[in-house]
C-alpha cells in the first residue's frame, strides 16, 4: 500500500473544509429549494406547507410580497397566494437568501471577521447577479442568484478553519496592494474560489453552480453572440459591488462606483442604469432579510 503524503495546502485546505461542520444543517425548506434548483419537481402547495410551519419565513415571505417592489393594490395576507405571485425563481432566491443567512448568523466567527458585511456583500452580489442573468443570454441562468450567494464561501470556511491565516491574509492585502487571490495562493496554495466549489460541490449543488463559483475571478473568454458564462456574470456582479464599498473586508477606499464590468458582458450603456435601477429597487426590499 502507497502511503499518501499531504502537501502543505492540502492539510490547510482541509482544515478549512472541516470548517463545514460547524455549520448548522439544512433545514426542510433549504433542502427542498436545493432540489428544485437541481431539476426536481417541487410543488408550490409542498413548500407552502413547508414555509407555513415557519412563522419567521412565512413573515418575510408576506413581508416582500407585500412591499414597495411589488406595489400590490391590496394587502396579500395567504403565504399560498403569495408563492403564486411571486413565482418559484423569485421564491427560490428570496428562501435561499434567508435560510443561508439564518445559517451564518448562527456561527462564531473569529474577531477579523465581519458576519455582517460578509451577509451583505453576499446578498447584494446575489440580487444583481441574477438581475444580469435575466438581460443577457447566461449560460444556467436560474443559477446566478445562488451563484452569487455562495461565491466567497470559501473565504467564511478559511476564517473559521484558518483563523491565523486568516489574519496574515487580511494584513498581507492590506499592506501589499496585492489582490486577495494573490494572497490566498502565497500564504495557502489554493484560493477561496476553489474552496467555495469543493464545499458546494460536498453540498450537491448543480455542477453549473460549482463552476460558477470556481472561476468567479477568472471567467473564460466568449464572443458576442456566444452565451456569457455564470462566472463572468457573478464576476461582474462582484466587482460592481466591490467598487461600491460593499466588500467583505474593508480595507481600500472606493474612488467611485465602476460599471464597467456589467457593460463588458453586451449591455447597452443607456441599459445598465435601468438595470442597476432594477437592482437597487430589489436590494432595498430584500436587505431587511440579510443583517
Amino acid at each position: 500500500m502507497v502511503e499518501t503524503i499531504s502537501t502543505p495546502a492540502e492539510k490547510l485546505s482541509q482544515r478549512a473544509m472541516a470548517a463545514l461542520g460547524k455549520l448548522p444543517p439544512f433545514s426542510p425548506i433549504l433542502n427542498k429549494l436545493l432540489a428544485s434548483l437541481a431539476g426536481e419537481d417541487v410543488s408550490f402547495a409542498k413548500l407552502g406547507d413547508l414555509i407555513e410551519k415557519d412563522t419567521v419565513v412565512a413573515g418575510n415571505i408576506m413581508h416582500l410580497v407585500n412591499s414597495a417592489l411589488y406595489a400590490r393594490r391590496a394587502t396579500i395576507t395567504s403565504v399560498r397566494h403569495a408563492l403564486t405571485l411571486l413565482g418559484m425563481d423569485k421564491v427560490r432566491n428570496t428562501l435561499l437568501g434567508m435560510s443561508i443567512s439564518r445559517m451564518w448568523t448562527q456561527v462564531k466567527a473569529p474577531p477579523m471577521w465581519s458576519m455582517a458585511r460578509f451577509n451583505r456583500h453576499s446578498a447584494s452580489v446575489a440580487v444583481l447577479s441574477d438581475q444580469i442573468a435575466s438581460r443577457v443570454r447566461a449560460d444556467y441562468p436560474e443559477g446566478a442568484f445562488v451563484a452569487g450567494l455562495l461565491h466567497d464561501l470559501g473565504r467564511l470556511l478559511i476564517a473559521l478553519g484558518l483563523p491565523d491565516e486568516f489574519e496574515r491574509l487580511v494584513k498581507a492585502h492590506e499592506q501589499s496592494g496585492r489582490s486577495w487571490t494573490e494572497c490566498e495562493r502565497e500564504i495557502l496554495g489554493f484560493t477561496h474560489a476553489e474552496l467555495s466549489a469543493e464545499a458546494l460541490a460536498k453540498w450537491k449543488f448543480p455542477e453549473p453552480v460549482q463552476i460558477a463559483v470556481r472561476d468567479h475571478h477568472q471567467p473564460p473568454a466568449f464572443q458576442a453572440g456566444e452565451p456569457v458564462p455564470l462566472s463572468a456574470v457573478v464576476c461582474a456582479a462582484n466587482q460592481y459591488i466591490n467598487s461600491t464599498g460593499e466588500s467583505i473586508v474593508a480595507s481600500r477606499l472606493v474612488s467611485a462606483e465602476d460599471a464597467g464590468a456589467i457593460a463588458a458582458l453586451g449591455i447597452a450603456e443607456e441599459n445598465v442604469g435601468r438595470l442597476l435601477a432594477d437592482f437597487n429597487a430589489e436590494h432595498a426590499a430584500m436587505s431587511v432579510f440579510f443583517k
